[in-house]
């Protein structure tokens, strides 16, 4: 399978996981639908993961994307909410287009990137990596890290605002039980 192919299978299989478990404005929490990317990241890292570069450029390179991938989680977070559900008490979070269209975009400029490596730039890039002494390894290692990244600062900071809901939930009952 081509290094191509192999990250278009990465983004399509990223964009599908996150749309299917967050899209929609009541979508119920379950420790299942936060293993999940951590599960998908879990399968991704051994299957398409190269030769991780342990220096140099190419580790900085590596860097930047898993740094780049934990933004565009973190900016995910802030368009999804959670919120207790009014008739189970359950948490649920709700995520509408900008989230939908954040995860696209994202995705889709990985794809075009990947694409363009082989179709648009291919001489370009290699001189880069040449001059810069970056394995072109690396450039495939930093999109995996960047996706999974993404993935993953998604998923815990949605447990954490998830606990933070649980938790203010429980300090009402307990302050409204106080007060009888």
């Amino acid at each position: 399978m081509s290094t191509l192919t192999q990250a278009e299978l990465i983004n399509v299989a990223v964009l599908a996981a996150v749309l299917q478990a967050d899209l929609g404005s009541r979508r119920t929490l379950t420790v299942y639908r936060l293993l999940r990317p951590i599960l998908l990241a879990a399968l991704i890292v051994p299957l398409f993961l190269q030769e991780v570069t342990t220096h140099g450029n190419g580790l900085t390179l590596e860097i930047a994307g898993a740094a780049a991938g934990a933004v565009g989680g973190l900016i995910a977070l802030t368009l999804l909410r959670v919120y207790p559900d009014p008739a189970t008490g359950r948490n649920v979070t709700a995520a509408g287009w900008g989230y939908a269209s954040l995860w696209v975009v994202v995705i889709g400029a990985r794809a075009a990137f990947s694409y363009g490596t082989t179709h648009w730039f291919p001489e370009q890039l290699g001189r880069w990596l040449i001059d810069n002494h970056i394995a072109p390894a690396a450039i495939t290692d930093a999109l995996i890290f960047m996706a999974v990244a993404m993935l993953l600062t998604r998923t815990v900071g949605l447990a954490i605002r998830s606990r933070a809901v649980t938790t203010a939930q429980r300090q009402a009952s307990s302050e409204d039980l106080s007060q009888v």
